[in-house]
């Protein structure tokens, strides 16, 4: 990884991963990413942001990017990225845009859009081979909206859709899978909480041409309830536990960047947050939390 990336990505205030001084929720794990990502990307991106919490950054005329800001309903990202990638290569045709001045787009979403309402604009553009880096801040849930359950709910979490008291009894889709069974040119898993790991595949992505995924998964104090100080921590311990593996698709193949050892129990990341608390009060659910366990075991029993 280029030097002065991993100097600056070092150097980065607490503050600013973060958030800090933002409209955004304290503590809010999807910006911190955001923030870093755009530290490698630099100033000349043109953001396609489908409708989620990060529309909230954009106040029309103004967005605190420098480069450009298009906004999409939920649903219509890729296709916006796909105008603005055909305008932009019609004007360096014409002459009219030198070269210095090309945009790269990114598409910004939730996964409210990543794994379900923008799902088949996504295939699609992935199909056609658009040059494109596709960023989703994933925070398991609808959380512009009040945390509703999602493609990306993980079974148990308790969202403002889950009736009863178990939780959401699905399963959260394994979206690096989808993008990887598409042989797109790059499909990375990143979490504001491994600086260095999240610098160094953004700036791989940046290196190739086509469709890339940054999949980062997103902690919410609000939707998942815990202390916004706590944001680091509880990202840290998604990895830790092997509840998030960290990892890259390229040319076929399926790398893991960190693997956990030891690898905690996943008890340690869900009894920090409100929404697994269910599983632990009034009376512990040993049933879920070792299913929850098995699931996360399976996983790594097939990663050397």
């Amino acid at each position: 990884m280029n030097e002065h990336v991993i100097h600056r990505v070092r150097d980065l205030p607490s503050a600013h991963l973060l958030g800090a001084g933002t409209a955004m929720c304290a503590g809010c794990g999807g910006l911190g990413a955001l923030h870093q990502v755009y530290d490698v990307l630099g100033e000349k991106t043109v953001f396609v942001n489908a409708a989620g919490c990060m529309t909230l950054l954009a106040n029309y005329p103004f967005t605190p990017f420098k480069g450009s800001w298009l906004y999409t309903a939920m649903a219509s990202a890729p296709a916006g990225a796909q105008g603005v990638r055909d305008a932009l290569d019609v004007l360096l045709a014409q002459g009219r845009l030198p070269p210095a001045e090309d945009l790269a787009p990114v598409v910004l979403t939730g996964d409210g859009s990543a794994y379900g309402m923008g799902l088949s604009a996504t295939s699609a553009a992935i199909e056609r081979g658009l040059d494109f880096l596709y960023l989703c801040y994933d925070n398991e849930g609808y959380g512009n909206t009040g945390q509703q359950s999602s493609g990306a709910t993980p079974h148990a979490a308790r969202t403002a859709t889950s009736a009863g008291g178990r939780g959401h009894p699905g399963f959260k889709k394994d979206l690096f899978a989808i993008w990887a069974a598409h042989a797109p040119a790059y499909v990375a898993t990143v979490i504001g909480a491994e600086p260095l790991d999240l610098a160094r595949k953004v700036e791989t992505a940046i290196g190739l041409k086509g469709p890339r995924l940054i999949l980062a998964l997103a902690p919410c104090p609000t939707g998942w309830d815990f202390e916004p100080a706590a944001l680091v921590d509880v990202g840290r311990l998604a990895v830790n536990t092997g509840i998030f593996p960290l990892k890259e698709y390229r040319d076929g193949r399926i790398t893991h960047t960190r693997i956990p050892r030891p690898r905690l129990p996943v008890e340690a990341y869900l009894s920090t947050q409100g929404r697994f608390a269910h599983l632990f009060s009034p009376r512990r659910d040993d049933a879920a939390i070792a299913a929850i366990q098995a699931q996360v075991d399976r996983y790594w029993q097939g990663v050397a």
